[in-house]
């Protein structure tokens, strides 16, 4: 069934409504044209329940622009989404093609700092999200009584004498909720044994970012990452205002699964719109993602809180080798992931997803 505007409709009573489904939602296919995001691809999702979402086709098929009822979800940074030939991999030149967005995918060799492995230079957070997808299929269609919306494509990271990792992503959501999921499935396609990390860098903004939002999780350990995050342990689950030369803070987290070994966080934002409340929640599987990082940057403009499933940590893939954390795919297998990702648009919403969290 399909609730839309608080009434639940079957798909029979909804369509004596409308002349086409995309009058309450669906998706539209588009291409950004201006400047250096020039002839990136595009699918625009419209849920009908509030929830609207730009996937990037060009982009590794990640997720740009977001928002709930017209209030953004995620924070979005002046480079644009620019197309895949403006890639600079070396050092912090991944920087310059950051453009925020509610999921930008790090990976698929490699994700964090700058570092040498192995004899081999890599920048930051790899190259799978400056690469476009292939095999783009989008499809709409009633399961019964409920209406999904899907779009699916396939992003290859690869190099001669190289790795070959396939990414098969495929990203869905249904009529009358507020809420996607992300399903993908990593394969070593090649012909040796090849290093293997992810990040899912979920960058969240304004108005959810404010200085009254606090972040929701259920953490086992918590560490940070530098000496100017230690001094923020014991506030990390707290935001404040745009701070004046503010320096970023990442800690690490350990969380704890429920009875399925699923675990969830939420960064919520109790007094959006004079208390109404709203949130943006992430649920995943822990044996997938062992790893919570979570990146509070409170400065002026880039005023961001990052909440990032993760296979490792983001020292550097040497330091994930010498610790024995790096992950490696031999020809042929494959690793899964999935993630669901949607909002909490209530204060009553918040307090039920709080409930529940495990302690």
């Amino acid at each position: 069934m399909v609730k839309l505007y608080g009434t639940t409709y079957s798909r029979d009573q909804l369509l004596r409504y409308v002349g086409d489904i995309s009058q309450v939602g669906g998706i539209r296919l588009g291409e950004l044209t201006d400047g250096a995001e020039r002839g990136v691809r595009i699918a625009d999702f419209r849920t009908g329940a509030g929830l609207a979402f730009t996937v990037l086709v060009d982009r590794a098929m990640d997720i740009a622009w977001s928002s709930f009822h017209g209030a953004s979800l995620d924070w979005r940074s002046p480079t644009t989404c620019v197309a895949p030939a403006y890639f600079e991999p070396e050092g912090l030149g991944w920087l310059r093609g950051f453009y925020g967005g509610l999921l930008l995918t790090c990976g698929l060799t490699y994700f964090g700092k700058p570092t040498v492995d192995q004899g081999e230079p890599l920048g930051l957070h790899g190259r799978v999200s400056f690469l476009p997808a292939t095999r783009v299929t989008v499809g709409e269609e009633w399961i019964g009584d409920e209406y999904e919306m899907w779009i699916s494509g396939n992003v290859r990271e690869t190099a001669v004498h190289g790795e070959n990792l396939l990414l098969k992503r495929r990203i869905l959501a249904r009529l009358g909720e507020s809420r996607l999921f992300v399903d993908d499935t990593v394969t070593n396609e090649g012909y040796r044994t090849t290093p293997h990390m992810l990040l899912y860098h979920i960058n969240l903004g304004f108005p959810v970012v404010a200085p009254d939002s606090e972040l929701l999780l259920s953490s086992l350990e918590v560490r940070p990452r530098t000496e100017v995050a230690a001094k923020g342990l014991g506030n990390e689950t707290r935001l404040q205002a745009p701070t004046p030369n503010y320096e970023e803070q990442v800690f690490y987290h350990r969380l704890r699964p429920d009875s399925e070994g699923n675990v969830a966080v939420a960064l919520v934002n109790r007094a959006f719109n004079g208390g109404q409340g709203l949130g943006v929640y992430l649920r995943y599987r822990l044996e997938e993602l062992p790893w919570f990082i979570e990146w509070k940057m409170m400065g002026e403009g880039t005023y961001v809180f990052g909440v990032g499933p993760a296979t490792n940590l983001a020292d550097g893939r040497n330091i994930e080798r010498a610790e024995g954390r790096l992950r490696t795919l031999a020809p042929g297998e494959s690793c899964h992931y999935g993630l669901e990702i949607g909002v909490l648009g209530s204060v009553a919403e918040i307090n039920a997803f709080a409930t529940f969290l495990p302690t």
